[in-house]
């Protein structure tokens, strides 16, 4: 699992840095789940430091006490992040399942580049309780494996109501292996975003209009297009709603570790040589600089973000449409690791409409450029994780696209 999530055994929980590395108190409200539905676990993953929140520039997979992760499609290419290990662990066959954490993109991108299927739940049907936080409104732990039905399974162990953490919402236990049939495209209405969506890679979309003729030819009614066109002050909003909820989650987080975000802000200048050698800490000490969340500026950009992701964007679409849900390429093929420059994100990507919406998200292996994994994403409304498991089902089911890595130097151009 990945290196954010508490289990209180002898196991190091350290966020990949070298500040808090130490055995957390008790076990993530999770990881209990897990356990007591006879789950054994293994060890834990390295990921982007901070879960990719700690500066600019920096390398995906990357952390100060893991160094660097590597995508076993290809050793030079990036795993993706910030649950690099999880992905990695899976599709390498290191375990059969891993648990990753998403703000945005943190599960579902690995999982795209590395050619396994990943969910982003909801908001509030997964605690969070004892997971290192980043923003409490859109932080969610997600199911990664190499097939929907074992994702589909390990979400129906670690879901429930958590009165510990404030957001977690109480809903009957849900066997999500039910949704899952050959069939559950047909007569589907799914959505396609074009604008944004496509025309930034000509070779993923290749991949995305092969899929388009084989979702059809499954039975789904494709509504395209369906545009989501996302206003450039969305990011800003959500960047802004990160920096003031991760300091006060992160006060709570850290008190049970005995320390404060001002200690690991030192800590990281005093072993810059092992710590920010390779890039910087100026996300955590923007949102150390960060009031509370009182201020107006936090409530206009959570109420922003609502307004544009929600409101004017998925609700109103999916309404106005009738759709059941969206599809689009989760992520890019994966860039090459530049220590130096950080990383090379192509434009390419769909995960933050979801994450700022809180709603979920599936991807599952969609094809290939060059032997690089492409996932394909389905998202919708809220508490539909079985609907959407049930299409990424068929999908699979009918296509079989994921193929195991084979840990070349580079990629097969």
């Amino acid at each position: 699992m990945k290196d954010n999530i508490d289990t209180g055994d002898r196991q190091i929980t350290s966020a990949g840095s070298l500040a808090i590395a130490a055995p957390a108190p008790k076990d993530a409200f999770a990881i209990a789940k897990l356990r007591d539905a006879g789950a054994v676990i293994l060890g834990k993953a390295n990921l982007s430091e901070w879960a990719n929140f700690r500066g600019t520039s920096s390398s995906s997979g990357w952390s100060g006490r893991g160094g660097q992760c590597r995508n076993p499609y290809a050793l030079d290419r990036s795993p993706s992040g910030s649950s690099s290990g999880s992905a990695v662990a899976v599709a390498a066959n290191l375990c059969a399942v891993a648990l990753g954490s998403e703000t945005d993109g943190s599960v579902v991108s690995p999982s795209s580049c590395n050619g396994i299927v990943g969910v982003k739940p909801t908001v509030g049907l997964v605690s969070r309780s004892g997971v290192i936080p980043i923003a409490f409104s859109q932080d969610t732990i997600g199911p990664m494996a190499r097939t929907v039905t074992d994702a589909a399974r390990l979400l129906g162990a670690i879901a429930g109501h958590d009165p510990a953490d404030a957001q977690s919402v109480e809903r009957p236990a849900e066997d999500y292996t039910a949704h899952l049939h050959p069939r559950a495209l047909v007569g589907a209405r799914i959505g396609v975003p074009r604008k944004g969506f496509f025309g930034n890679n000509r070779n993923v979309d290749a991949v995305m209009n092969r899929v388009l003729a084989q979702l059809a030819a499954l039975g789904a009614v494709l509504v395209d297009p369906a545009d989501l066109v996302i206003p450039p002050d969305l990011n800003a909003a959500e960047i802004e709603v990160f920096f003031y909820e991760l300091k006060a989650a992160l006060a709570t987080y850290l008190a049970t570790r005995g320390a404060t975000l001002a200690d690991v802000i030192a800590y990281n200048r005093a072993h810059a040589d092992r710590e920010l050698a390779l890039f910087g800490q100026e996300l955590l000490e923007q949102a150390a600089a960060k009031g509370s969340l009182a201020e107006q500026g936090y409530r206009d950009a959570r109420a922003k973000c609502i307004d544009i992701a929600r409101t004017k964007l998925l609700d109103k679409v999916m309404q106005e449409q009738r759709l059941d849900a969206f599809i689009a390429a989760t992520s890019g093929p994966a860039w090459l690791i530049d220590p130096v420059n950080g990383d090379g994100f192509t434009s390419v990507g769909c995960s933050t409409l979801p994450a700022v919406s809180g709603y979920p998200h599936v991807t599952v292996p969609g094809g290939a450029v060059h032997g690089l994994p492409v996932g394909l994403s389905f998202f919708g409304a809220p508490f539909t994780e079985g609907k959407l498991l049930g299409y990424a089902y068929a999908w699979e089911q009918a296509t079989r696209h994921r193929a195991p890595p084979r840990f070349l130097p580079t990629a097969a151009v």
